[in-house]
């Protein structure tokens, strides 16, 4: 590999006694400390021994793979550390998933946390579902103060606060009865600062077997859109084969990074290329940021001691407020291409497991009628739609 700062080629051997990189020195070094990053994460040293810092919020999210003993767990709790090191919990909040129950439930109690640990895969679909609404509350506000992310909000908000303003906006409420014209009135905003929201998920792999589908089409709306509204994804995996690592999660995911994998297979399909198979393990990873240029990297070591006695001190410091709303399913209804809304407990109010009954009711509520809708809506064969399409023609309910 090239030498960095150098006319020249250097390869690489593996020292017989390997030195260890700890998380205290990283933290307290003078990169980390003087760093201006909104979310910065300690990664490691590099071969020259100088501290790798990256920025989350620039990222803006991060996939992580490697096989058992790679490193991968104590990578994704020197990430955590990182973020408890340098925020608040009205700063940064954090969304927890780890099906294997072991990895993150140590964060339990903390006030960072949004919700306890999920450890329930059809839990870990709702928050994540819910990460996608908050997205999409916070697009909302955005847009009423006109600013084009989390850090332009705040900044607008900090200001108002500070010079004691009063943030309002102007909105239509109706026409005058008499000479029809539109009336306005000022609406009172009252808006607090938003907080980073960090979603960290341990095993993807295992969320994947209970909803693949889902689970694909939310982390790709969240790796998609949630960077401007300061939400971030940091998924982990331990099998970074095509059926868990898929071409849509691959393609939103610009920044990786590949602890020892078993093959050159599982090299190309984390980081597009091999060399991942002959890392050393235990720590040592492959760094890809975002214009694929990779940087071997030792990763951190944090003893679970350690992870203990920060989460003690971080729980003497107040009690987490946790959001129900995160892992409750009241409001789970899934919003198709139409943006109709339907829930799969018998679309819509009709409990009823007859086909027929269902395209019956999808029709009448919203009021649309082809083949091809009750074909999409139903999930079922366009023969089958076909049939049921004719027999409503026939009982009269379409025209």
């Amino acid at each position: 590999a090239v030498v960095q700062g150098k006319n020249a080629i250097g390869i690489e051997l593996p020292n017989a006694k390997r030195e260890t990189v700890f998380l205290r020195e990283l933290l307290a070094s003078q990169d980390f400390e003087a760093t201006k990053h909104k979310l910065a994460l300690c990664l490691g040293k590099t071969i020259g021994g100088e501290p790798v810092i990256a920025d989350l919020a620039r990222m803006p999210h991060l996939l992580v793979a490697g096989t058992t003993g790679s490193g991968k767990s104590v990578a994704i709790n020197t990430m955590i550390l990182s973020i408890l090191y340098r925020l608040k919990p009205e700063e940064c909040r954090l969304i927890m998933v780890d099906p294997k129950m072991l990895e993150l439930s140590v964060y339990d109690g903390i006030p960072h946390l949004l919700t306890p640990v999920v450890t329930d895969p059809k839990k870990a679909v709702v928050a994540l579902k819910w990460a996608v609404r908050e997205m999409e509350e916070r697009y909302k506000k955005m847009s009423k103060l006109s600013v084009r992310n989390i850090d332009g909000f705040n900044a607008r908000v900090g200001e108002a606060k500070a010079a004691g303003e009063v943030i309002t906006r102007t909105v239509q409420t109706g026409f005058d009865k008499h000479s029809g014209e539109a009336i306005y009135e000022e609406e009172v905003m009252d808006l607090e600062p938003l907080p980073y929201i960090v979603v960290i998920v341990d095993e993807m792999a295992d969320l994947m077997m209970v909803a693949g589908k889902e689970i694909e089409g939310t982390i790709q709306r969240l790796a998609q859109m949630a960077r401007a509204a300061g939400i971030h994804v940091v998924l982990a995996t331990q099998r970074p084969s095509v059926d868990v690592i898929t071409g849509t999660i691959k393609a939103n995911f610009p920044t990786r990074i590949s602890f020892q994998v078993t093959s050159k297979i599982d090299s190309r399909t984390i980081l597009g290329e091999m060399g991942a198979e002959q890392l050393l393990g235990q720590g040592d990873m492959l760094y890809m940021a975002g214009g694929g240029r990779i940087t071997r990297v030792h990763g951190p070591f944090v003893s679970d001691n350690e992870v203990e006695k920060v989460v003690a001190h971080l729980k003497t410091q107040g009690r987490p407020q946790y959001l129900d709303a995160v892992t409750s399913e009241e409001e789970e209804a899934a919003e198709d291409e139409d943006g109709a809304v339907f829930d799969k407990t018998g679309m819509g109010s009709l409990d009823s497991d007859d086909p027929y009954e269902q395209a019956v009711a999808v029709v009448l509520r919203d009021k649309k009628a082809s083949t091809s809708y009750i074909q999409r809506r139903l999930q079922i064969g366009y023969n089958r739609a076909a049939s049921i399409m004719e027999r409503m023609e026939n009982e009269g309910i379409v025209g």
